[in-house]
């Protein structure tokens, strides 16, 4: 576990997302979650060791983030929207069933997802004490209707989940193209300048990285424009994919799963803004 300042700690040692860990009067706040029910058993260990788990900040609804806090007994905090959505999810989970291009995908069948539910929610902002210390929940759209970034004042840390995403493209099936790029705006603000910024697929990023990401997000409307005059979005979808793919330096083994990200977002996407005609 990497210290990142004034006990505020990241972890990458697991698949799918980078962990956070704020401490404060001897609690400490989880952000995200391992998706393995092992990997988070051995990672509350971890957290054990330097004070003592109690809550647990889901940044927005991803699977990969939210599906293993099922099997962590912490009070678990979200944005509403992310509440209400994990809320209508099946109490069995088969990632085969509907793949995304996520870690989840491998996951042939999960029960008990109900008890990833979040139970203390918000609509715009939120604050917890540490003690004396403050972490602000913002609510920051864009990835999904209830991202949201968690923010540590007093050391200067912010964790944004997937509002960045670096080494792989991110999943466009619930976007909000415009709100995301807002987001952007946001992070490149001067109040940021002096954070550490936190992404939760790549670890720390920086300004380059929101210019690169709100670049590659001002393609997708002109993509999704051509895949409009197709008769087969799957098929256009696939197209737009590969040619996306290429902004992105991805490992060759991890290209078809990133690939597939793209192509599953991409055609979901379509559908909400180009519903078929009747």
């Amino acid at each position: 576990m990497r210290t990142l300042r004034g006990q505020v700690y990241l972890e990458n040692a697991y698949p799918a997302v980078h962990l956070g860990v704020v401490v404060g009067d001897g609690k400490a706040l989880l952000i995200d979650a391992p998706l393995r029910v092992e990997d988070g058993r051995e990672w509350l260990g971890q957290v054990a060791t330097l004070a003592r788990p109690a809550y647990l900040a889901l940044l927005d609804h991803h699977p990969d983030r939210v599906l293993g806090a099922r099997s962590l007994n912490l009070r678990r905090i979200a944005h509403d929207a992310t509440r209400k959505e994990v809320s209508r999810w099946p109490d069995t989970y088969k990632g085969s069933a509907r793949p995304l291009g996520a870690e989840a995908d491998r996951l042939k069948r999960i029960t008990g997802v109900s008890q990833a539910v979040p139970e203390v929610a918000f609509t715009e902002e939120m604050t917890l004490l540490l003690g004396e210390r403050e972490v602000r929940f913002l609510h920051r759209p864009g990835p999904t209707p209830g991202a949201m970034w968690a923010v540590v004042p007093d050391a200067k840390v912010v964790f944004i989940g997937d509002a960045i995403t670096v080494s792989e493209p991110p999943y466009l099936g619930e976007a909000d193209i415009e709100a995301w790029l807002a987001t952007l705006d946001d992070l490149r603000a001067p109040e940021w300048a002096p954070y550490r910024w936190v992404a939760s697929r790549d670890g720390l990023v920086d300004r380059e990285a929101a210019n690169d990401m709100a670049r590659f997000l001002r393609k997708v409307p002109f993509r999704l424009a051509r895949m409009g005059d197709r008769q087969d979005p799957a098929a256009a979808a696939e197209t737009i994919a590969r040619e996306l793919l290429e902004d992105f330096k991805v490992p060759t083994g991890r290209r078809d799963q990133g690939l597939l990200r793209l192509r599953v977002g991409l055609e979901r996407f379509f559908r909400r803004h180009y519903p078929a005609e009747a």
